[in-house]
């Protein structure tokens, strides 16, 4: 098993050079850029997409080095569905074949893996080895990667409403009950720990419709690297701007 001890993430951020209330509990990423990766390189956007998962599982790993709560990927969005068949066809299979992959770097680092987003219009072969990956992790103490596949946050949003309304329906809930901490935990990201810092790559400036009740306070970093080209380096440095900067949660500082 790896070492994600507290002596070796308490290493990795000496290393890191970021004190530990400066690193985030939380880090959302849109990974965007693999089909332009591709296409720069006169390559079929499908090997953009196998270049991006191998970033994936760097990714992944160095979070749970450096001890971070929750790391949460934006996948697949539902919208994503209106792209080229042999794209999508391609995209699916490849979820199911990380998930096989990825199954023993989940378990050696002790993490925990949570889908978001809905089942409807997922394949048989990729439900069937996300739910063996998500059972298999369930008892795991470590960090929450949350897979974004087939997602979109207003759709969660609606989902959560009904399942509240249902409540209500049944008498079991009352309107004047609903707050926002019930919604929160109506949410598919209930129990995990909402993103500090939001990491789109390839120079977008949008949430695409990604966590918008999470993201609420969240930092954004915009980057120009393609995500096929985003290393752990990049990664670093992330972090080290989101240290730099100085959150007020909608307050001001005592000289302002």
């Amino acid at each position: 098993m790896a070492d994600v001890s507290p002596q070796a993430v308490a290493a990795a951020r000496l290393e890191l050079g970021v004190k530990d209330e400066c690193i985030p509990r939380s880090v959302a990423i849109i990974m965007d850029g693999n089909g332009r990766w591709a296409t720069r390189r006169n390559l079929p956007r499908p090997l953009g997409h196998k270049e991006g998962a191998k970033v994936v599982r760097r990714i992944v790993t160095e979070s749970a080095r450096l001890g971070l709560e929750a790391l949460t990927l934006y996948s697949f969005s539902i919208e994503n569905w209106s792209r080229p068949e042999d794209e999508v066809r391609a995209l699916m299979h490849l979820y199911a074949e990380y998930l096989v992959n990825e199954r023993p770097t989940v378990m050696n680092h002790n993490i925990r893996l949570r889908h978001l987003g809905r089942r409807e219009g997922l394949p048989d072969n990729v439900l069937q080895e996300l739910d063996k990956s998500v059972n298999a992790s369930a008892s795991n103490t470590g960090m929450y990667l949350c897979l974004a596949l087939n997602y979109g946050s207003r759709a969660e949003i609606t989902d959560a409403m009904r399942r509240i309304a249902g409540r209500i329906e049944h008498g079991d809930l009352k309107p004047d009950e609903i707050d926002e901490k019930l919604i929160s935990s109506s949410l598919d990201t209930a129990g995990v720990p909402d993103p500090d810092l939001v990491i789109r790559t390839a120079g977008e400036m949008r949430f695409s419709n990604f966590l918008l009740w999470q993201i609420s306070y969240a930092e954004l970093l915009a980057t120009d690297v393609l995500w096929p080209d985003f290393t752990e380096k990049e990664f670093h440095a992330s972090i080290r701007s989101y240290a730099g900067r100085h959150r007020r949660f909608g307050g001001l500082d005592k000289d302002e």
